[in-house]
């Protein structure tokens, strides 16, 4: 039986045939050259990590433990985004978790590049992890791209064109009673973060909605609110390059995306809150309090 796009999404495919002549060539509408570009640079790091993700079930009885295949699968990936990247744009800048800032000759564009968010899952072999791949233009992210090579889960989105999941429209999900919305979060580890003060938010929370959730990969907890799979999110501490893509994502599927406390940018502070405009604002009253 052959299914249907799911609630809140829309084919990309007829999105466009909707809009543009019969004549015109759907598949080469799909997406700007930069976005190819992107997808190209994370469908081939993926491959690469999918290797190694195969290779932890056989280290994780070794003595030595899997810490060091998993840094150097890291930091593989990001060798490979950047080659891939800084070929088709020679002159953007980068950011990556894994090996700093490289300076690029347009001091206006950025790559913001996670190789692997959730490299605690992947340690383990939990396929919950991804590559993170943002750009920024003068500082505003305007497009973002978020791959999970476990199960071949690609999110894209460009600033005012919409976020996808695998050709499919996104859309924030639309409930506005907290008493039935699922909610992800963050959870501070050993030696990071203020544990108590994240207690008190988890209590708080905890008491008003459906459920919690820590999946332990920040991009793609942005990435299910876009999709409509998780109400909201918040978490405290992060990197740019875990949410770069992420914040795009959730904007351009009509949710609302800002920092805890303040007005500031959630890629400066590193705390985040999102959901639509009804969750997001309610989350934000509980949090400040």
């Amino acid at each position: 039986m052959t299914r249907g796009p799911s609630r809140g999404t829309q084919s990309l495919k007829q999105a466009c045939f909707c809009a543009n002549s019969p004549d015109q060539d759907l598949e080469h509408m799909l997406y700007s050259a930069t976005i190819n570009v992107m997808v190209k640079a994370a469908r081939r790091a993926g491959r690469s990590l999918k290797r190694d993700l195969g290779e932890i079930e056989h280290l994780q009885v070794s003595l030595k433990g899997p810490a060091n295949f998993v840094s150097l699968a890291d930091k593989r990936a990001e060798e490979i985004v950047y080659q891939d990247l800084a070929k088709a744009r020679p002159g953007y800048g980068f950011i990556g978790e894994e090996g700093g800032t490289r300076e690029g000759t347009d001091k206006s564009h950025t790559w913001i590049v996670d190789p692997l968010d959730g490299t605690t899952n992947f340690l383990h072999g939990i396929p919950q992890f991804a590559i993170s791949i943002g750009l920024v233009r003068e500082g505003t992210v305007i497009a973002g791209v978020i791959y999970n090579p476990a199960n071949d889960e690609l999110y894209i989105a460009e600033r005012g064109k919409g976020a996808f999941l695998n050709d499919q429209r996104l859309r924030v999900a639309g409930r506005r009673q907290l008493n039935e919305c699922v909610v992800a979060c963050g959870l501070p580890h050993i030696g990071r973060g203020d544990h108590e003060e994240f207690r008190r938010e988890m209590t708080a929370i905890q008491d008003r909605v459906a459920g919690l959730r820590r999946f332990g990969a920040a991009s793609l907890d942005l990435a299910f609110v876009a999709a409509g799979r998780l109400d909201g999110y918040w978490e405290r501490d992060l990197q740019s390059w875990d949410i770069a893509a992420g914040m795009l994502m959730v904007r351009e599927a009509g949710g609302t995306v800002t920092d805890i406390a303040t007005p500031g940018d959630p890629l400066v502070t590193g705390h985040v809150v999102c959901g639509n405009e009804y969750v997001h604002g309610e989350l934000v009253k509980i949090l400040r309090r």
